[in-house]
Parts: C-alpha cells; sequence; structure tokens
C-alpha cells in the first residue's frame, strides 16, 4: 500500500460534474486526485478475504443479539425489537454496506461498520473507475460495486413486494447523489422508480400505510436516513405498527448491525480474532483507545486517548445512547495523511474499496476521497 503523488487531470472539475458528481468541492477539496493509493494483487486479496469474513461475523452477532434478547445493549426501545426481530427472521431484502477498515499494509482491523445509511458509494463505485481509466487505463482497480448492485437489484425482484421501489433522502447534494445513484442501479435491474424527500412521506391514518405526494401507497421504501432518527420521531412508531406492509431497505435488523454496539459484541464472540480490536463497553484496562457513541455518523463525537490522555476530539449531537470503547489502532501514516479503507459488501459478496483520508486521526465529512488502483 502506497500513496503517491500524481497530476490531477486538467479538467477534473468538469469531468466529475459530467458524471453527475456535484460535491466534489463544497466547504472543502472533497474528491482529491492530487494522489492516489496503490495496492499490490495481494493486498487487494487480503481486503477482499477480510471483508467477506467479517460480514459473516457480523450476521453471527445479529443472531446473538436477537436470540439472547440484548437490544438494551443497543438502547433499542422496546416497541422496536419485535419488528427487528421479524425482519431478521423473515430474511428482508438488504441491499448493502461499508466496512471502514484501518490497513497498515500488515493488519487489517475492523473500525466500524455502517450497514444502514453508507456513504460515498458514487464515488467509490463509478467516479474514482472512470478517473482511472483517464489516468490509468492500462491498471485495474478493487472495484465491481456498479455490476454487483445492478445484479443484486435484479436478484431481489421476487423477494420484493412489487417492481415500484421509491428512494427517499434529505435533500442536501451528497444523499440526493447517492440515492438517485442507487436508484439508477434500480433501473437498470428492471424496477420502476421514484425519488422523494424523506420529509415528503405521509402517513395516511384512515388507512395505516405511507404515501407519496400523489397519495399513492408506497409499498417498497429505500431509505438513506439512520433507523436512529427515525425512532426519534412520530414516524418510527409508523414503520414498527407498518412493518408488514411496507418493505423498507436497509431492513430494520440493520440498525444492529449498524450500531457500533456491535463491536464489543463482536469482541466477545471472537475474542482475539485477527480483524477484531478489543472492544468493550467501558475502558475497563485499555490504555489508549477511541471512545465511540452508539450512533454518530461521519466521527462526530469521537474521543481518541493514548496513555488515557486525549489527543483527539471531534464535536457533535451524538452519545445520549453511550458509548463504547475500542483499542486504538495506529492508521498509516502518509506525510500527515491518514487513511480509512472502506470496503464494501453488496449482497453477500465484498464489491471494492474507497479510501478516505484525513490530516486528522478521527475520519469525518471533511475527509478527502482520494482514488486508488491496483499495481501492475
Amino acid at each position: 500500500m502506497n500513496r503517491i503523488l500524481t497530476t490531477p487531470r486538467n479538467n477534473w472539475q468538469q469531468r466529475l460534474e459530467e458524471l453527475g458528481f456535484g460535491f466534489h468541492s463544497l466547504e472543502d477539496a472533497y474528491w482529491d486526485e492530487s494522489a492516489y493509493y496503490e495496492f499490490s494483487r495481494a493486498e487487494t486479496d487480503k481486503l477482499e478475504k477480510a471483508t467477506g469474513e467479517l460480514w459473516e461475523m457480523y450476521l453471527e452477532a445479529v443472531e446473538h443479539v436477537i436470540s439472547k434478547n440484548l437490544f438494551f445493549k443497543f438502547q433499542i426501545p422496546e416497541w422496536f425489537r419485535k419488528p427487528i426481530t421479524d425482519s431478521w427472521e423473515n430474511d428482508a431484502p438488504s441491499i448493502y454496506g461499508r466496512f471502514d477498515l484501518g490497513y497498515d499494509g500488515n493488519q487489517i482491523k475492523l473500525l466500524e461498520f455502517n450497514a444502514d445509511t453508507p456513504t460515498s458509494l458514487f464515488e467509490g463505485s463509478v467516479v474514482q473507475w472512470y478517473w482511472l481509466k483517464d489516468k490509468f487505463p492500462e491498471n485495474d482497480q478493487f472495484n465491481s460495486i456498479h455490476e454487483k448492485l445492478v445484479e443484486y437489484w435484479k436478484y431481489l425482484r421476487p423477494y420484493l413486494s412489487c417492481d415500484f421501489v421509491h428512494f427517499a433522502s434529505l435533500t442536501n447534494i451528497e444523499d440526493v447523489t447517492t440515492v438517485e445513484y442507487m436508484r439508477d442501479c434500480a433501473s437498470q435491474a428492471g424496477l420502476e422508480t421514484q425519488f422523494i424527500s424523506v420529509q415528503d412521506i405521509g402517513w395516511a391514518e384512515e388507512i395505516k400505510e405511507f404515501i407519496d405526494e400523489n397519495r399513492e401507497v408506497m409499498q417498497v421504501i429505500f431509505k438513506l436516513y439512520p433507523y436512529e432518527w427515525i425512532l426519534a420521531e412520530e414516524f418510527g412508531k409508523h414503520v414498527a405498527a407498518n412493518l408488514h406492509k411496507t418493505q423498507w431497505i436497509e431492513p430494520a435488523w440493520k440498525m444492529l448491525a449498524s450500531s457500533k454496539a456491535m463491536l464489543p459484541v463482536l469482541w466477545e464472540l471472537f475474542p482475539n480474532h485477527p480483524y477484531l480490536l478489543e472492544s468493550y463497553f467501558e475502558p475497563r484496562h485499555l490504555v489508549s483507545y477511541a471512545k465511540k457513541p452508539l450512533y454518530s455518523r461521519e466521527g462526530a463525537n469521537i474521543s481518541l486517548f493514548r496513555n488515557y490522555r486525549p489527543v483527539e476530539e471531534n464535536s457533535g449531537n451524538y452519545g445520549k445512547e453511550g458509548y463504547i470503547y475500542q483499542q486504538l489502532f495506529d492508521l498509516p501514516n502518509f506525510n500527515g495523511n491518514f487513511p480509512v479503507i472502506g470496503s464494501w459488501i453488496v449482497g453477500q459478496e465484498p464489491a471494492g474499496i474507497g479510501v478516505r483520508e484525513s490530516v486528522n486521526l478521527i475520519t469525518n465529512n471533511q475527509s478527502r476521497f482520494v482514488p486508488h488502483l491496483i499495481s501492475q
């Protein structure tokens, strides 16, 4: 794994915008092609293997939490536990997730799993692929995300209650771009689709159904909106009551997988596993560790401690559900740039990676997306 400086394409902003990637330079540079990461084939094989194994471990851990009734560790209210269990037992359709991995060229360690509302999908799937074809057409990339998404939507069609899927998100450019990209993949799989903002999803009390702006019943909804936010609203009670009618993608059980409470559960189930960092619901004997809220986005409210002393902290509005404590992993340092690998699982298969890097130790919404290739 190397970080190599390179010259950006002359017209890189135009090239990105032609793809429909409009948030490359919002508050700060987000897309950064002044460098790229180079992996050997053996290294990408290792990452692929780790991703597949971690997915299997997560499935086992979800089953463990449900069968042992450990919902209290996840601060999930009583009224949403049955919907989670039902969605798990009914094998409700799930599409994707992104493991955030620390990789120093030797060890691969799970930092967390974005199982419910992972972002950086479009840039990981399409944008970095076109960068590769422009810059290094002879090289390959660990990236079959797009093909696997289209194929998995095709696979799921018989399991959906109808061939019409609403795609919902907030209206900020990043979320809309991500959802529109996923919508395009579903369309290529032969499904009819429609975008709707989360705020426009209605509830018809008289028929107890979710309805769109045209008062059409919504039978299948893909959402980019976290379950912990849904549960904090009256909306959440309707989701719980209506789950036998409306299919939500991702399904309710993904709330367990996306919670950082799963990290200590995994450590208990697979102690000393080479892909895991020691994790607990309290600091215990950890000397250098990350303190992470059970639920948060973009690194918010994460604090890092080294030798008991705080070394970095992010602000935010998360943490009321509690925290977990995870052994600190030393990210590789490339001249002050610290990369985290986002490794995608689509359906049941590893599908590719994207790299986010930061001048900070905590990856957050300021972290840049840097493309990658496989060395020849």
